[in-house]
């Protein structure tokens, strides 16, 4: 994609980004969640360098930066988070730190970039990261991460979102990872000790986990009002994605696309060929989840961070497996990440970037991580199992968690992807289609995804097209 420069460009990308904000998914974003909590993995970094934390010399100026992350008066991690600024504080007595409301929504964001008053530090959801690398309104930290000796610290993938090109223009704030969660009880009843990897095989495992437990089934399916959430998941296993983000900002949909179709005939199958589903599958999000832990359900997709919600209904840890997405027909499973990043100014001066740059590693330092997992842990915050540096485990944080599954996740979390383009506009047109299948045997999947298509391309993308190509040409 190419890249806005100069001001008559950045605003026009802008206002572009404004006008599309109300229409994109925010489902990557932490909502201002603290790292080491429910949605947590935490990017990381060594306590900064020993010369820093010398009293200033006479000569020695005060940099001061602006950061976006003080948390707001009811925060529960507000405590915690205050005690490790002013630990920062303490060690860099040459860099003067204003923190600023860490709850201010995009819209303020870019009116604060409008207006030249962009912070030298703020955190970008997963999603918001790639516009605004595309805006080109964060800073390229290149350099500063390759020179860091903390880049090896954090696992594979973890700087994915904020990559393109070539150049890093982030580093890793809080993290969670999608895959498949599984019963190891109900499987070693049913004999079954290899893990599926293929649609063929999970669809063959839930079938045989389903016969050997009577009273079971093999997979909850999500058909309610937000199926198209995990629906994407197949669709990107079968190659391909339910919009096309054009160059010039326009989208194209791809709701009748071999993989979109193929998608939705594996869902019919589940369905209706194999019989492994649940027979209420427009029943909520939340009875999905109640059959999972009370063993009802074999298999069900979930973030890495519901294992707190399955343990804290009474679901046994050593019973809780999680394994990667099994690929469809064109050999990936991606898993869906969301999160966010810490990100730099590109107006920043070297001064600021660096002193950016040495409070983002700080924040992301082994130290300061453990300490937040033991406040979560001793304050019953709850505590994300995942987490994206490999020096810290937060399985000493949480009781009774399975050996396996912190590896199960960094395993699932290899390979990444995003929600869709423009998902919270065009949901409705996609999970119609899925329920018509669900609900009717004789239902075809291509002639549904056809008239969803057509009523969406109508209803959204014509005047979405139009509002892009004329704010673009301004």
């Amino acid at each position: 994609m190419k890249f806005y420069r100069g001001s008559k460009q950045k605003g026009a990308a802008l206002l572009t980004m404004s006008l599309a904000f109300g229409m994109l998914a925010a489902c990557g974003s932490d909502n201002g969640n603290d790292p080491a909590a429910a949605t947590t993995a935490q990017p990381s970094g060594s306590a900064p360098a020993a010369t820093n934390s010398a009293a200033p010399s006479e000569e020695a100026a005060i940099v001061e930066i602006k950061v976006w992350d003080k948390p707001a008066p009811d925060a529960s991690n507000k405590a915690v988070t205050e005690e490790l600024q002013a630990k920062f504080d303490e060690a860099h007595p040459n860099i003067k730190v204003i923190h600023e409301d860490e709850t201010q929504t995009s819209e303020k964001f870019l009116a604060a970039v409008a207006g030249g008053e962009q912070p030298e530090v703020f955190r970008p959801s997963f999603p918001k990261m790639q516009e605004y690398v595309q805006a080109g309104i964060v800073a390229d930290i290149t350099d500063l991460v390759n020179a860091s000796p903390d880049k090896d610290r954090f696992i594979d993938g973890a700087f994915n979102m904020a990559t393109r090109d070539g150049k890093i223009y982030g580093v890793p704030f809080s993290m969670y990872s999608t895959g498949v969660y599984y019963n190891k009880k109900l499987f070693a009843n049913a004999g079954i000790t290899n893990l599926p990897t293929t649609w063929d095989e999970f669809a063959a495992t839930a079938k045989t986990v389903q016969e050997k437990n009577p009273g079971t089934v093999g997979f909850d399916i999500l058909g309610m009002d937000w199926g198209d959430w995990h629906f994407e998941y197949y669709v990107w296993q079968a190659g391909g994605d339910l919009t096309e983000l054009q160059p010039d900002g326009t989208v194209k949909l791809a709701f009748t696309s071999e993989a979109t179709v193929e998608a939705l005939q594996y869902y019919k199958d589940l369905k209706w060929k194999h019989q492994v589903v649940q027979s209420n599958v427009l029943q909520s999000y939340e009875e999905n989840n109640k059959d999972f832990y009370s063993g009802k359900s074999a298999m069900i997709l979930g973030a890495s961070d519901a294992y707190n919600t399955f343990v804290s209904q009474g679901m046994d840890p050593a019973e809780i497996g999680f394994m990667p997405y099994p690929v469809g027909p064109a050999g990936v499973g991606p898993s869906q990440v969301g999160g966010s990043f810490w990100a730099i100014s590109p107006s920043a001066s070297p001064e600021k970037r660096q002193a950016a740059f040495e409070y983002i590693m700080f924040m992301s330092s082994k130290e300061t991580i453990e300490t937040r997992l033991q406040f979560n842990k001793d304050n019953g915050l709850g505590v994300n199992p995942f987490t994206v540096v490999k020096d810290v485990d937060p399985t000493n944080y949480i009781e009774g968690m399975p050996a396996d599954f912190l590896s199960a996740i960094r395993k699932a979390a290899e390979t990444q992807q995003l929600e869709y383009y423009l998902k919270s506009s065009l949901s409705p047109y996609v999970v119609k289609p899925i329920q018509k299948i669900l609900l009717d045997k004789n239902a075809d999947p291509l002639t549904e995804l056809k008239a969803a298509e057509q009523l969406a391309q109508k209803e959204v993308i014509d005047k979405y097209n139009k509002d892009i190509l004329s704010k673009s040409s301004k």
